[in-house]
């Protein structure tokens, strides 16, 4: 195996990024990587004046940027606006089955599958959408699963100034399901749970609700 190879677990839960990371324009991006993405086609042997592949690096490049990798620039965080809980709810909010489309930072292969997010009100309460919306930003970035369950939880803790968030991936990695191994049954689950949700009670209705029956 590989220094990191296969191994999946995250560093931390702050995407490694360099301090110039943003220096470059997105235009800038574009060129430089649909340059690159001809060179490694190149090096595998294609020929790059087929029809069908010679528009290919600049659709990577694209893709890359604008696309898949998108959740790394901050310019593209979702605003994510609170309000009151004038309707004085007080029991746990699940937000279940949201899509799941990332990308594995080890071999660059999706990475599919379904967030259950919760919180319990403090006051506040932010819009069903925008929890979508969280989740779809951390996604489209060079990922691992446990960063990324991570990184859904803080986000919506410091938005709505509450510990009691939770949230659940249930996700197949194509590194895994599609080479190596090649275990197309299997996949993954991690879990963060944030306050109240820590209690064994509180935890146990939120995976009821998502019918996950994992032991955590």
């Amino acid at each position: 195996m590989e220094a990191i190879g296969d191994d999946h677990i995250g560093t931390s839960a702050v995407t490694p990024l360099r301090a110039d990371a943003f220096e470059m324009s997105n235009a800038d991006k574009l060129v430089s990587i649909q340059k690159d993405v001809a060179h490694i086609m190149e090096t595998l042997g294609l020929d790059m004046t087929d029809d069908s592949l010679k528009g290919t690096p600049k659709r990577v490049a694209k893709m890359f940027v604008n696309e898949i990798f998108s959740g790394l620039h901050p310019d593209n965080k979702p605003n994510v606006s609170v309000f009151d809980n004038n309707y004085k709810y007080g029991e746990m909010l699940v937000e279940k089955n949201i899509t799941v489309y990332s990308t594995c930072e080890h071999h660059l292969l999706p990475i599919v599958g379904r967030a259950h997010v919760a919180y319990i009100s403090n006051g506040t309460v932010v819009g069903l959408s925008k929890m979508n919306r969280i989740v779809d930003y951390y996604a489209k970035r060079p990922q691992v699963q446990e960063r990324l369950t991570m990184q859904i939880v803080q986000e919506l803790q410091r938005a709505m100034g509450t510990e009691d968030v939770a949230c659940v991936i249930d996700a197949k990695h194509l590194c895994v399901n599609s080479r190596g191994i090649r275990d197309i049954e299997s996949s993954t689950v991690t879990s963060e749970f944030g306050g109240k949700f820590k209690e064994e009670a509180t935890r146990r209705e939120f995976l009821d609700y998502i019918k996950l029956d994992t032991d955590f």
